[in-house]
């Protein structure tokens, strides 16, 4: 990799693991769907505007249909149940649970794409499993109702992640990543548009929440999905991926620094387990 090339991945895993912080900081003040549906639209309606001066065309009327399930299935969906899993988890847990993406995504390849499962596959996703049940408490007296579902949301989000990468394999090949990237988002937020037509939560008439959620939103969507189709282009997405194993550092680090979390033991042993899993699935090859 290129100097540059090294500061953007850097960046972009500083800005992916920072997801968690803002999620669990406004999750408790708009609600769970407000944040994701705020964060998709503001970065869709971002990305559609930028792109409509400096392209690439959109082409709504042959891609909409590949927009639409990348959107529900890559954005809204994982997004709406991180920032549920918020209200409970620490930021922190909840971005070393989001690397179990690729043991979900080499699973559905075996469904989908007739990829062999190989030994050494299986055992990373044992691995995976084992670093889920750590860091979830089991067998430590303190798992609740609320953080098994919190923590089984995070791992839905993490399947949603996996299914979206063999979609966009089989579905989309050809769609310029960076319109995919505006029409996905744009979409995204139409669908969950109708949750706004409650009443607004009234932290969201405070100037500071306000500005927190377009600065979410275009830090962590808008922009994040410039870097991130940008490092594809120029080192390849099997380099991007490293990204996976950079998140729950920068996750754990915001975590501790500005939301006071405390980092335990099981933690750390389930982030090993974890990224060690993750690891074994993406470096086989066969």
């Amino acid at each position: 990799m290129k100097p540059l090339d090294v500061v953007l991945l850097l960046t972009l895993s500083a800005i992916w693991g920072a997801s968690f912080l803002f999620m669990r900081y406004l999750a408790p003040l708009i609600g769970p769907l407000a944040t994701a549906e705020l964060r998709v639209l503001l970065a869709g309606v971002f990305l559609v505007l930028l792109f409509l001066r400096i392209g690439p065309p959109l082409r709504w009327k042959s891609r909409w249909r590949q927009y639409l399930v990348v959107g529900l299935v890559n954005s809204a969906a994982p997004f709406c149940l991180y920032s549920f899993a918020a209200l409970s988890l620490p930021a922190s847990v909840e971005s070393v649970l989001n690397a179990l993406s690729p043991c979900f995504g080499a699973v559905f390849a075996t469904v989908w794409l007739a990829e062999p499962l190989t030994g050494l596959k299986i055992t990373g996703l044992v691995l995976g499993v084992t670093g889920v049940a750590v860091v979830g408490g089991w067998g430590s007296g303190d798992l609740t109702g609320a953080t098994l579902v919190a923590v089984l949301a995070c791992v839905g989000a993490s399947a949603c992640y996996g299914a979206a990468g063999i979609y966009l394999k089989k579905r989309a090949q050809g769609i310029e990543p960076p319109a995919m990237a505006a029409g996905s988002q744009l979409l995204a937020g139409l669908v969950l548009a109708p949750t706004l037509a409650f009443p607004p939560p009234q932290a969201l008439l405070d100037p500071g929440v306000a500005a927190i959620v377009v600065a979410f939103a275009l830090l962590c969507s808008a922009l994040a999905y410039l870097i991130f189709y940008r490092l594809v282009a120029s080192v390849g997405p099997t380099k991007t991926l490293t990204v996976t194993f950079l998140i729950p550092v920068f996750g754990i680090l915001w975590g501790v620094l500005f939301l006071h979390e405390t980092v335990g033991v099981s933690t750390v042993a389930g982030s090993l387990l974890i990224l060690g899993g993750t690891y074994l699935v993406a470096v086989s090859r066969r």
